[in-house]
């Protein structure tokens, strides 16, 4: 807890400050250092300032200082005297129990540009599975996990990848704001070794915020590799942050980079101290004089440097004005701010941001020519010459569609013999349910409702995988940021711009972090516009679906119509798109510009890892979602029980979807189909299983596979309720119809409004409903 949420009386042992530098310096010569007890004497007559009690004299503290600093309460009248007899808690055994657990707690942030292995870092140190791509955008949301390492707790945050500490773009903003709520202990910032230049950008503003921290200088294989040296000490000297080399896929570094967040976090590490990265004479002046008047103004809060705060002032950083909006001198801050910006000027052909931008670069320039060494031969020649090829005007095309046909087939055609194997033992163990269990209610839910449903989707379990392997294959390799620059152009052309190409990539895998993937695009039309059009790429759950029904009626052109499939949805996505463009979102913001890192083999163990991550969220859904739903469905199909003895009486599902067809029945769907499709809403996944529980098999024969099921004849109208046309325009419909419910909550969340998360399904539903019926009728005709 705080030391701001104690009342009078109350006594507590101090834990750890927070805030930067010199705030957190003149605080702990006050006599608040760890394990000191402090009790709280008096509340002002406004609650603000407190006085407390701490080595034997009083102190008072404002409210907002209080609140950055931890403490432990005591609660034991015994204990509380013994405290007060001795001055510290570290001398008893009890007390010091309460203290290492608190105090040995570190709070550790993440914070690298976007593709500089910060993820994969993450992964390595805690265990986690979270995906990592060569591109910029992967990390959308901050990622927490907790771990332990030489008796201390680690509590580990990755931050979205982020250039600067600016405002331009949502993942800058994300991570500057988390700074100034959360406060972490010690910042890891992590580098990209081989482009240190542009890396250590970043690392200068966090150097002007005054925090403590500690560089990973990741990819030093790299570095070595190609016949590099830096004198990483030396380099970690100038600048006042220790240094550590590490390889962050291997592991290789990361012990010692533990070992020295530990020495920062107690205060013992030898190089750490605070710099100043020079900005030059005139804007030092312009910085210098906006310090002392926060200072004197008191306007600058204990989470940012004053330094920062001036900085990012004297750029016109709206985040910053903000931050200051709510004093009583702000207008005199922004008018000192605004005649030493006319001031700067006057004296310079250049503006704010680019004076800071050049001094910066000019101070990472002069210390890296002092302490690296690169090898004359151009180490991404190699990437220049693959890009020579799959960018190639002629080629590029080409290889991008034939890399997604490849997909596109080994998802249905690699897949289909594991599928098989798991087919055959769900109808095995529904086969021994069916001989084992008499004859009622609970045999029929056994091996209808739960086998049935959750085993008619479990058995594409090896197409889900084989589809994400392929995608994280792409991602990790770096090629995937090629294929949006080949597709910059198309992507102009219907109204957005190359970035917006890799969210609607991952669609294909999962909208809902596709759709938030989408926060990496500056320009907020084009954002929007993305966010909107992404249910139209199928997500992988909608792959059984589509398996299922190309497998039975598309044997022989199964991987042609799997992709033309996925082709509908890019289609629609792209009409939607110039119409959004040409009636919503007129007017774009910002221009195309992206990062084409190098090209890297992706590791096997980690794109098994983030393979395996996708198939264990799969499987429980299957225990979890899906299995409810079967259930649920079953109950519907089933009750009520033999139909009161009259077999003509239709079960209360039959008679839902009945009631609702006449709206599907010009798609060539029948009740079960829209059954199916009103029970996917929730969750794609859930569309194959209610097929399972309608298409029960109940003859006492072996069970027969669902496929074989869905084109036998229904007896009730003489004719197979699926054949190629219907199942054309099945798929279809639940290709384009309206997103799951967690992609129905990621829109509204990502857009701001629930309005456009309405309008998705509205739209979707509608245009699936028109697309579906030109399909259907066209089928027919062939």
């Amino acid at each position: 807890m705080r030391l701001s949420e104690l009342n009078t009386g109350d006594i507590a042992v101090v834990v750890k400050i927070l805030g930067h530098g010199a705030f957190r310096k003149r605080v702990m010569e006050m006599g608040f250092v760890k394990g000191r007890p402090v009790r709280v004497l008096l509340h002002a007559p406004l609650k603000d300032p407190i006085k407390y009690g701490v080595m034997n004299y009083e102190v008072s503290l404002r409210t907002a200082e209080a609140r950055m600093i931890e403490v432990v309460k005591i609660d034991d009248p015994a204990q509380i005297r013994r405290l007060e007899s001795a001055g510290t808690l570290e001398v008893h055994e009890e007390g010091e129990m309460i203290v290492r657990d608190e105090h040995r707690s570190i709070n550790v942030a993440l914070i690298g540009n976007p593709n500089c292995g910060k993820t994969t870092l993450f992964n390595t140190l805690s265990g986690a599975t979270e995906h990592v791509g060569n591109y910029s955008g992967v990390t959308v949301d901050a990622k927490r996990r907790v771990f332990h390492h030489a008796g201390y707790t680690f509590n580990i945050v990755d931050l979205p990848g982020t250039y600067s500490l600016s405002t331009y773009s949502p993942e800058e903003m994300y991570v500057r704001r988390y700074l100034h709520d959360n406060t972490p202990d010690v910042i890891v910032n992590v580098v990209d070794t081989s482009n240190l230049e542009r890396n250590l950008y970043l690392t200068t503003e966090l150097i002007d915020m005054d925090r403590r921290m500690v560089i990973a200088l990741n990819m030093y294989d790299e570095l070595r590799a190609g016949g590099g040296e830096l004198d990483y000490d030396m380099l970690g000297g100038m600048i006042g942050v220790p240094m550590v080399p590490v390889v962050a896929r291997s592991g290789e570094g990361v012990a010692r980079l533990l070992e020295t967040v530990i020495e920062v976090y107690n205060d013992v590490q030898p190089n750490v101290r605070h710099v100043h990265v020079s900005l030059g004479a005139d804007v030092e002046k312009a910085v210098r004089k906006l310090i002392d008047t926060l200072k004197e103004s008191e306007a600058i809060e204990r989470r940012f440097s004053p330094r920062y705060v001036a900085i990012k002032l004297l750029e016109g950083d709206k985040e910053a004005e903000r931050q200051i909006a709510g004093c009583d001198d702000s207008r005199k801050i922004l008018q000192l701010r605004d005649e030493l910006r006319s001031a700067l000027t006057a004296l310079h052909d250049e503006d704010i941001p680019s004076q800071v931008a050049s001094a910066k670069y000019g101070f990472i320039a002069g210390a890296l020519a002092e302490t690296l060494r690169q090898n004359t031969v151009d180490n991404r020649e190699m990437t220049r010459l693959v890009d020579s090829v799959v960018t190639n005007k002629l080629l590029g095309f080409p290889i991008f569609f034939a890399i997604m046909f490849f997909i596109f087939w080994a998802t249905f055609f690699l897949g289909q013999f594991p599928m098989d194997w798991i087919e055959s033992a769900v109808a095995a163990i529904s086969d021994v349910v069916s001989r084992v269990l008499p004859d009622g209610a609970l045999k029929d839910l056994i091996a209808d409702g739960i086998i049935g449903g959750v085993g008619g989707v479990i058995v594409f379990l090896p197409n889900i995988l084989i589809l994400y392997f392929c995608i994280s294959f792409m991602e990790d390799s770096g090629y995937m940021a090629r294929a949006a620059f080949i597709m910059d152009k198309v992507m102009h052309r219907i109204g957005l711009h190359g970035k917006s190409f890799i969210p609607l990539v991952m669609g294909f895998g999962c909208n809902v972090p596709a759709i938030m993937a989408a926060r990496a695009i500056e320009s907020r039309s084009s954002r929007l516009i993305t966010i909107l059009i992404n249910p139209f790429m199928s997500c992988s759950a909608r792959v059984p679906l589509y398996v299922l029904l190309i497998g039975t009626f598309f044997p022989a052109h199964a991987a042609v119509v799997f992709m033309g499939v996925y082709l509908t949805g890019v289609l629609v996505a792209v009409v939607t798109a110039r119409l959004l463009r040409r009636t919503m979102f007129r007017k774009e913001e910002t221009p195309f510009v992206m990062e084409l890192p190098p090209y890297r083999v992706p590791t096997l163990r980690s794109s098994i890892r983030h393979t395996w991550g996708k198939g264990k969220e799969y499987l429980r859904k299957m225990g979890g979602i899906i299995l409810l739903a079967s259930i649920f469905v079953w109950a519907l199909n089933y009750f009520p029980i033999g139909n009161a003895g009259d077999p003509e009486k239709d079960s209360y599902l039959e008679s839902i979807g009945k009631a609702v067809n006449p709206v599907m029945a010009p798609l060539g769907i029948g009740w079960r189909g829209t059954v199916a499709a009103v029970a996917g809403v929730p969750a794609k996944e859930i569309v194959v299983s209610t097929l399972g529980v309608l298409y029960t098999d109940n003859e006492a024969s072996a069970p027969a596979k669902l496929g074989a099921r869905l084109e036998s004849v229904n007896p009730q109208n003489g004719r197979p309720d699926f054949g190629p046309a219907e199942a054309l325009s099945f798929m279809v419909f639940i290709l384009l119809y309206c997103p799951c419910l967690a992609t129905v909550t990621a829109i509204a969340r990502e857009c701001g409004s629930w309005r456009w998360a309405a309008f998705s399904v509205v739209y979707n539903t509608v245009i699936a409903w028109i697309v579906a019926f030109g399909v259907y009728r066209i089928a027919l005709l062939c």
